[in-house]
């Protein structure tokens, strides 16, 4: 019985060694091909070393054995005990019985790596490949870098063995590495060399597992000439490759880093359709809104043509790239109603992934304002997932206010993205993209924060929407202030320090507290946290202002206070001051308070000879002089008048000296 089982075990454990050996190889090659860029040397040598590899084997079979001596182990503990003699002879010959295993294993991977080399040498240039080898392995050394001269020696040694077999070399995973670090530490001259000896296989570089890299190699490190074959060549084939696993990514690095404008928009062309392929030189000035207007037939076949190989690539995993996003772009320009429909409905999932691109974001906020009341809560409810990165990001900041000014369900957008928004608050305010989305709240389009440009493309999208949106723009943001203002208010009260330490985060607190709108969507017990609020600002200047991390020693510190004392926004445009209406509790209360809280009779002089903090003083007397809340402010400061240090740096001691003469 104990003999039978241990010829089953035996039979098990070569099974075993054989899967095992089977599951390293397949390790090795998805390592090698997942792996494929020659910067990457440590993780793409790994095992498809073939000293490694087999280390990896001696380790499989010795954890084989090991298990399957514990399984005899335990089977001889069970066994009957009149069996016991015989077994324990059977037992005492199993460690000879490992060893012979452990030779066998030995001698059969000396076996396979003898059997591998002859192969390989048996394949065309086989013993070529194998010098170029050895060198290469010298040449892509980094740590300690080699000499130029000694650098330069290889290259030239490598290149003189590969001339001729070059195109044998490119398509394998390792010989191809070669050929990348080649490219790598090569001259201007021998780049352009090597694009031309693979000038007719560029498109299979392009659809190559292995050969991509390459290609991508040749697209960073060669010149405009070498770029522009390759873009020749690859030329009518763009649909088809962004069809391509392999190819895609390749189309998506021309496009997004090599090619020139004009070449961008003859990659866009290609996608029109062959004709616009072929005869690429006389559509090179044509528009796609001037083919189809002259045409409705043209029209329809670049509206299937596009939406053919955007949807194929969709569904093939290539949502997020660049010149798929601008062939998006294209079809939005002349997509009807019903097509935009099952655009949306197409991208719905992947929609996130458009607004990083200006391409994309373009798309999302047209499908956004085109949309009807269901599709935008579809849209909504796959961009609140990602909504920080969204409002953080230069182009998704656009999307997200879109979004904000067409979108008629007031509601749902604040229940969307109310949440996100309070948690990373005071990132939001004080980043230069996502503070945007919460100042157009504030403001509107004002013009101090959205420039022509940005003013004009949103102000489009507004437009897009009139079909689809019923409530008018400014009711829509209003109501969105109401919503979202309460929140504003306490994320600021709460991490007031963080935000009033930054340049931006102090123009936010102003923009939010001389705010009239903001003012008049608080409910009672609101209006309460925003007296809280101005309470707060005004004490985070208390203090001694001699230290150096006064708030009051920032530059743009002086300007809050000024707003807060003055209460009105500056127009520049009518070159004055627009006192507020509605706001309670900035001004003179404001400037009262300050004065006597913060500053009186003890460092008012402190105030005035420093250059920050004396326009904080000017501010002061220019609400308060002559009032009856400002007698004790006008009495100190005849007390201090002759003490102070009126030099050129200090301007703002200056200007109060003068207002007090006159």
């Amino acid at each position: 019985m104990a003999a039978t089982s241990k010829k089953l075990n035996k039979r098990q454990l070569e099974s075993k060694e054989s899967k095992d050996s089977g599951k390293i190889v397949k390790r090795a090659k998805n390592i090698s091909v997942d792996s494929g860029d020659e910067d990457s040397d440590d993780v793409l040598h790994g095992l498809s070393s073939e000293d490694e590899l087999d280390d990896e084997l001696d380790d499989a079979s010795s954890n084989s054995d090991s298990d399957e001596l514990d399984n005899e182990s335990d089977q001889l503990d069970e066994s009957d005990e009149d069996q016991e003699d015989a077994e324990d002879e059977e037992d005492a010959g199993t460690g000879n019985d490992a060893d012979k295993k452990e030779s066998n294993g030995v001698s059969q991977h000396a076996e396979q790596r003898k059997t591998l080399k002859e192969r390989k040498l048996q394949r065309k240039s086989g013993e070529t490949v194998q010098q170029i080898k050895s060198l290469w392995e010298r040449l892509r050394v980094k740590n300690p870098p080699i000499p130029k001269p000694v650098r330069e020696k290889l290259c030239n040694e490598i290149w003189e063995l590969s001339n001729d077999c070059i195109e044998d070399l490119v398509l394998k995973h390792d010989a191809s590495r070669i050929v990348q670090t080649l490219v790598k530490y090569s001259s201007k001259e021998r780049r352009e060399q090597i694009t031309l000896a693979l000038k007719d296989k560029i498109y299979v570089l392009a659809t190559s597992s292995y050969g991509k890299y390459l290609l991508v190699k040749l697209l960073h490190y060669g010149s405009r000439k070498s770029r522009q074959i390759i873009i020749d060549q690859l030329h009518g084939n763009l649909r088809k490759l962004m069809r391509h696993r392999e190819g895609a990514y390749v189309v998506e690095d021309l496009f997004v880093l090599y090619a020139s404008q004009e070449q961008r928009n003859q990659m866009i062309r290609e996608f029109w359709g062959s004709e616009y392929a072929v005869f690429r030189e006389s559509h090179k000035e044509l528009t796609l809104e001037e083919v189809c207007a002259s045409s409705v037939e043209k029209r329809n076949i670049i509206a299937r043509n596009l939406i053919g190989t955007i949807t194929a690539s969709v569904e093939k995993g290539s949502a997020g790239f660049q010149i798929l996003h601008a062939a998006m772009r294209e079809y939005v320009k002349i997509a009807n109603d019903k097509e935009t429909s099952e655009f949306i409905e197409l991208l719905e999932e992947n929609f996130a992934e458009l607004v990083h691109t200006p391409e994309g974001a373009e798309v999302a906020s047209t499908l956004i304002a085109k949309a009807n009341a269901k599709e935008r809560k579809g849209l909504i409810k796959t961009l609140k997932e990602h909504a920080i990165k969204l409002i953080q990001n230069e182009h998704g900041a656009v999307v997200f206010i879109t979004l904000l000014m067409t979108v008629d369900d007031t509601v749902l957008v604040s229940k969307a993205f109310s949440p996100p928004i309070k948690e990373h608050l005071p990132e939001l305010i004080v980043d230069k993209f996502g503070r945007r989305p919460l100042l157009f709240l504030l403001l509107g389009l004002d013009g101090k924060y959205f420039g022509p440009n940005m003013k004009n493309e949103l102000q489009r999208y507004i437009k897009m929407s009139e079909t689809t949106s019923k409530k008018p723009f400014d009711q829509r943001r209003l109501e969105l202030l109401k919503r979202f203002a309460p929140m504003i208010l306490s994320g600021v009260n709460e991490h007031y320090k963080t935000i009033l330490d930054e340049n931006i985060g102090s123009q936010f607190v102003a923009d939010l507290l001389v705010n009239d709108d903001v003012y008049e969507q608080l409910s009672e017990s609101d209006q309460k946290l925003f007296a809280e609020l101005v309470d707060t600002v005004a004490i985070y200047f208390k203090g001694d202002i001699s230290e150096e991390d006064h708030p009051i020693n920032k530059p743009f510190s002086a300007r809050l206070l000024k707003s807060l004392i003055q209460n009105g926004r500056y127009n520049v445009k009518a070159r004055k001051l627009e006192p507020l209406e509605k706001v309670q509790g900035l001004g003179i209360p404001f400037a009262e308070k300050f004065y006597e809280d913060i500053i009186d009779s003890s460092n008012l002089l402190d105030w005035i000879n420093k250059p920050n903090s004396s326009f904080t003083i000017v501010a002061l007397y220019e609400a308060l002089h002559g009032t009856e809340e400002g007698e004790q402010f006008d009495h100190d400061l005849k007390k201090v008048i002759k003490k102070i240090e009126t030099n050129d740096s200090n301007k703002g001691a200056q200007l109060l000296l003068k207002l007090m003469k006159h």
